[in-house]
């Protein structure tokens, strides 16, 4: 997220350009003497005083001042529309938590206003009703341990490894899922942990992550409308933009009926998945390196 990850920084800064930087100039010629109260000098004379080109720390720090001018003169709409936003929060919806993921966190309140094309009223809306969700489900009290139950089945985890775009992947095995047999409740903090720990992978520069339903050996059985609802409804009001793709593999014919109940719930998100086999998955997605778990889970 490198508009957010520069936020910080520029969020401090004035607005306005710094007072010389209009006026800065560039060094001198080398050939033009300079002003001299006794006259001309020689040419020798003016080229052992004034260097050629100006000490590289010079030149490195006129640099750094240029590219942060820029910066504050580029996000400055941001920055008054993320001060807007952190403002109302803290007006209209003063119950709600502050610190990483709170009302007030400023990267967040970026992604949300990113999300919603910069409309204030509409990043509001949606940045408050994900905020009561983290708080509702106490988000921040899940653990491996407590989800160790569902956890160990393996019907759900993060791969060690990125994929070749970099990207943190979850990996979900459909026929490992059964929910007549499992609490619900517990299936969604399960979802909710692992989606926490895929973004928190998230390398400098990555926005979202990949999705792989692994669907070899699904059965009736595994379907689940409920919790696939839940998962549009993560995925859409409280990590908006965060699935990158979603991949649904060796998908059997007894899926389809699911996927024409899904698809239409998915809207314009309907794009972002794609019906693939094992093999692509391998080829396009992973190195031999990379594969690890997913190389050894049902061959």
């Amino acid at each position: 997220m490198a508009a957010a990850c520069s936020f910080r920084s520029v969020a401090r800064a004035p607005l306005p350009l710094r007072r010389g930087f209009a006026r800065r100039r560039g060094p001198r010629c080398c050939s033009a003497a300079p002003p001299s109260g006794g006259g001309a000098t020689s040419s020798t004379a003016s080229s052992s005083k004034v260097p050629a080109t100006p000490p590289p720390f010079i030149v490195s720090r006129i640099c750094r001042d240029v590219e942060r001018d820029f910066l504050v003169l580029l996000l400055s709409p941001c920055v008054k529309l993320v001060l807007e936003v952190k403002e109302r929060l803290e007006r209209e919806h003063p119950g709600l938590p502050t610190g990483r993921n709170g009302r007030d966190d400023e990267e967040m309140i970026l992604w949300f206003l990113k999300d919603r094309k910069f409309s204030v009223d509409e990043t509001v809306s949606k940045l408050t009703k994900a905020i009561k969700w983290r708080q509702d489900f106490r988000l921040s009290e899940l653990s491996e341990e407590s989800v160790k139950g569902l956890y160990q089945t393996g019907k759900a985890y993060v791969h060690d490894s990125f994929d070749i775009y970099g990207r943190p992947v979850l990996v979900v095995v459909a026929s490992k899922h059964f929910p007549s047999k499992q609490d619900p409740v517990e299936n969604e903090k399960l979802c909710a942990f692992l989606v926490e720990k895929a973004l928190s992978r998230l390398p400098l520069g990555t926005e979202n992550i990949l999705g792989i339903f692994d669907l070899r050996g699904f059965q009736v059985e595994n379907g689940d409308l409920q919790f696939l609802k839940f998962l549009i409804d993560v995925f859409y009001y409280y990590y908006p933009k965060r699935l990158g793709q979603v991949l649904f593999v060796d998908a059997p014919f007894v899926f389809q009926p699911m996927w024409q109940l899904v698809k239409p719930l998915l809207k314009q998100y309907a794009s972002l998945v794609r019906f693939c086999d094992v093999e692509t998955v391998r080829k396009e997605y992973f190195t031999e390196e990379t594969l690890g778990e997913y190389q050894n889970h049902r061959d």
